[in-house]
């Protein structure tokens, strides 16, 4: 549901009455992941996505039924042979689907129009709901967000741009929680389901829980869905040249909170990079030591130069980000390694150098480089070869197993 929050939230402000399908499981291939969501809204406008196309239909017509009588329900879809003709997903997954009335007068209202605005806002939050249980617990939900979360932001300086070096230094937040709303039962429920939610959101992950009534951490009878909604992660662009303009367009494409970093103040400017989300005017390596990072940042070194690649990278390959990449020649890889050898750098931690960047796409413009960069980041992402699929037997969509490998890297190296 949190994946469509910015529409959701636009609905829930306009007081329509609304009812979203959120993918609860998955089984086998199956193209979108547990938190996928497609909501209608009384008017028959649907949004999102559940299947990629193979059962939005059936959805679809879920979410109708639940408007009209009101009632929560969890729809199992999966692939039928016998059947060309039958609802399910040709792909051979299986996928459960939680079905919820989101109406204006609902008691639950404030709790969903609070977590959308939330997500809406880049704030950490995490929903959860009963998706199994007792059948007057179904669809009961409970916000949980971690407090400090409404003032994610980075504060601006006196050139406008946005400083996340002056915001929190982590996207979960401070040590402190709160939550809104109940799951209906008993009181232990809500506090099992608010530490257990608050530690799924502390990872920036979605899944389901089984507990018991009575709050236990065994499976008693309850399963919940758990939503989180975490900060974009970051990627940071070092060097304001032309290939930069168009992998600040990409990366925020794909999802990232981008920021353009260069010492020359000619070149980075807002009339070079309208896309960006920041701006700044610094020395690279020195920006990077004083910025927040985490395990989910992206680091793409475009500057070409020495003097400002070696100190970068000297700070960039020993810290625990997900990936660093160094765009250049062979030859200049060869020379940068030299200098990151003559500085100190090790083995392990000049392995974790993508360089040069980027997948073999045979890309020349900037766009096809930013395509060939944003490829290799996906890849390492989430464990892909970057091979063609076309003959190939390794599973189309995989459990985000390759998450994370950067950042353990540095902490190897360490």
């Amino acid at each position: 549901m949190l994946d469509i929050a910015d529409e959701l939230n636009r609905w829930a402000e306009e007081g329509r009455d609304f009812a979203v399908a959120t993918v609860v499981s998955v089984g086998g291939s199956a193209p979108r992941g547990p938190g996928a969501a497609l909501a209608v809204d009384s008017g028959g406008t649907a949004i999102g996505s559940v299947s990629g196309g193979c059962v939005e239909g059936a959805v679809y017509d879920l979410c109708v039924q639940a408007l009209q009588d009101g009632r929560t329900v969890l729809e199992r879809f999966g692939y039928s042979d016998e059947d060309a003709f039958a609802v399910g997903l040709t792909c051979g997954g299986v996928i459960e689907v939680l079905v919820t009335p989101v109406r204006a007068d609902a008691p639950e209202r404030p709790v969903y129009a609070a977590a959308l605005a939330a997500a809406s806002r880049g704030e950490a939050a995490a929903v959860a709901r009963v998706a199994r249980g007792p059948v007057e617990l179904l669809g009961r939900v409970l916000l949980v967000r971690t407090d400090g979360s409404s003032d994610s932001s980075g504060a601006s300086d006196s050139s406008g741009t946005s400083d996340p070096s002056r915001s929190s230094a982590s996207y979960v937040g401070g040590p402190g929680v709160s939550h809104e709303g109940s799951l209906g039962g008993r009181p232990e429920l809500d506090r099992t389901a608010v530490a257990e939610a608050r530690a799924l959101l502390a990872a920036g992950r979605t899944g389901t829980l089984e507990l018991s009534e009575d709050g236990a951490r065994c499976p008693g009878g309850v399963t919940l869905l758990v939503e989180s909604s975490v900060p974009p992660p970051r990627m940071i662009v070092f060097g304001a040249v032309d290939f930069a303009t168009a992998l600040v367009r990409v990366g925020r494409f794909l999802g990232y909170h981008v920021t353009v970093c260069d010492a020359r103040p000619v070149f980075a400017t807002r009339v070079r990079f309208p896309d960006a989300d920041e701006i700044v005017v610094d020395w690279p390596h020195r920006y990077l030591r004083r910025t927040v990072t985490d395990d989910r940042t992206v680091l793409c070194v475009l500057t070409h130069d020495a003097k400002f690649d070696v100190p970068l990278l000297e700070a960039a390959l020993r810290m625990p980000v997900a990936f660093v990449g160094a765009m250049g020649s062979r030859r200049t890889h060869e020379d940068r390694e030299r200098r990151l050898r003559e500085v100190g750098l090790g083995e392990r931690e000049l392995a974790r150098l993508r360089s040069p960047i980027g997948l073999d796409l045979g890309a020349r413009t900037p766009e096809e480089t930013a395509l060939s960069i944003a490829a290799e980041i996906v890849a390492v992402r989430e464990g892909g070869t970057g091979a063609p699929l076309t003959g190939s037997r390794t599973p189309i969509h995989r459990d985000g197993g390759g998450r994370g490998t950067g950042a353990e890297g540095a902490r190897e190296a360490a």
